[in-house]
């Protein structure tokens, strides 16, 4: 067997793998502390679920009684869009399920993400990917990537998994479990597809003589004035139609309902309705199929839509995302695991890194429905910095969705506005390790957490 020669690069205080959304402001948050900081990337851009995966609004800054908890750089990323004009801010949910979204347009999304990391003195490498760790003494020493320029090592004193499905986790000998304990399946895959030239106000008028068709069970007694305050709609519903075109065999997708959010552009909505069963999202052949199945559900719901949705006939198909979405996947065995106990009983931990409102929010990895668990109004959970170090790397932090949370736990934090929060917090962390010339374990929450409020980090209190 032939050897493949490496070449190594520059070294770096911290190396990030993944620049999705916690990636990006694990990077942000790493740099404003002055270490030296390389962001690696698979795709050309940043953003990752919301730009690569499609996925939108964000979802949500708030709690359910509309207290705001998540601030810091995922804040000042919104208030950079609302400038641009590419976001209206944190806006009224018209579904009822959450207080907030946050619409934006992910184009601009891109710019913002990039502009943020570079002003933080971060280097971004585009089309890489991990395929190796070099380790010793409980130490990540070095990762091995792969890109246009062969394969390189590159050494660095801290470590970030940001990669969403814990590649960095795997490769390092971490223990993870799949999806849900009973069985290792994970919450189904979605392809998000974008539509424009919608008539919103076509739409309204049907939903307003047409109630019983949306989201009847969260909104029932203000539903009008809802809709007459909301700026961009957010909704699930078309029961009755949806359920026709399934009787009519022109429907396949094992879900009960359309769900879709209008973005920044008035008339342009984003439709997370798609639903991909049975499919191990590790494993790249079941990956390759769900990419393909994906698209053809998207063509069914935009066919769909322009036949039997009022205010669509002349829709438009804009988009379907460049990857299939991904809610779940690798749970590591981190040294602390947050359960839904911790999260509905508002556990406060004494090492808060981030906190979060989103209730746990678990889609079927068996069938068409959505199961929902909903914290108190005023509630908030708190992320523990424990869940986000391992003991078998003592370099490693992880941030976003896959941080030490089991299958329910992680069906709450996974959104991107605590997987932003998430990787702030986890980018702070590195870089005060690196100031301090001690593992992230090691670092004094004493320092950690007046450093974390200097960058207008929220937790709680």
């Amino acid at each position: 067997m032939r050897q493949l020669k490496s070449k190594q690069i520059s070294s770096y205080d911290i190396v990030i793998i993944g620049g999705g959304v916690s990636g990006s402001h694990a990077a942000i948050g790493a740099g404003r502390t002055g270490a030296k900081v390389l962001l690696i990337e698979q795709f050309g851009f940043l953003g990752g679920s919301l730009t690569a995966m499609g996925v939108g609004p964000m979802m949500t800054f708030h709690n359910r009684a509309g207290k705001q908890l998540i601030f810091g750089t995922p804040n000042e990323m919104v208030d950079r869009l609302v400038k641009l004009g590419a976001s209206p801010g944190h806006i009224l949910d018209g579904t009822g399920y959450c207080s907030t979204v946050t619409p934006f347009d992910a184009e601009m999304l891109k710019v913002v993400l990039e502009d943020m990391v570079l002003e933080a003195g971060v280097d971004i490498l585009y089309h890489t990917r991990l395929i190796d760790v070099e380790m010793e003494n409980n130490k990540i020493e070095s990762v091995y990537i792969h890109n246009r320029g062969g394969i390189q090592q590159v050494k660095a004193k801290q470590f970030i998994d940001a990669s969403g499905d814990s590649e960095l986790v795997k490769l390092s000998g971490v223990p993870f479990t799949l999806g849900r304990d009973e069985d290792s399946k994970s919450q189904p895959l979605t392809m998000n597809v974008k539509i424009g030239n919608i008539n919103t106000e076509a739409l309204k008028r049907y939903m307003q003589e047409n109630w019983e068709q949306f989201d009847d069970e969260i909104r029932t007694e203000d539903k009008e004035k809802v809709l007459n305050r909301v700026s961009r709609i957010s909704l699930w519903g078309f029961y009755d139609l949806w359920q026709k075109a399934k009787d009519n065999g022109e429907v396949s997708i094992p879900r009960d309902n359309v769900l879709f959010f209008e973005t920044n552009t008035e008339g342009e909505f984003i439709f997370n309705t798609s639903r991909i069963l049975g499919m191990d999202p590790t494993n790249p052949f079941d990956i390759s199929r769900a990419e393909t199945i994906g698209r053809k559900q998207c063509l069914e719901i935009f066919q769909f839509l322009r036949k039997y949705a009022p205010g669509f006939e002349n829709c438009t198909l804009e988009s379907t995302a460049p990857h299939i979405g991904i809610r779940e996947s690798r749970h590591p065995q981190a040294k602390y695991v947050l359960t839904s106990d911790d999260l509905v009983n508002e556990r406060k931990f004494e090492k808060a890194i981030a906190i979060g409102g989103y209730p746990i929010d678990i889609h079927s990895p068996d069938g068409q429905t959505t199961d929902s668990v909903h914290l108190r109004d005023e509630g908030v959970y708190y992320i523990p910095v424990d869940s986000l170090l391992v003991n078998e790397a003592s370099n490693l932090i992880l941030a976003g969705r896959a941080i030490g949370a089991d299958h329910h736990a992680s069906a709450a934090i996974r959104v991107t506005p605590i997987a932003m929060s998430i990787g702030q917090g986890a980018g702070v962390l590195a870089g005060l390790s690196v100031t301090n010339k001690c593992l992230p374990g090691n670092v004094e929450y004493s320092l950690l957490k007046p450093t974390l409020k200097e960058q207008d980090v929220y937790l709680g209190e």
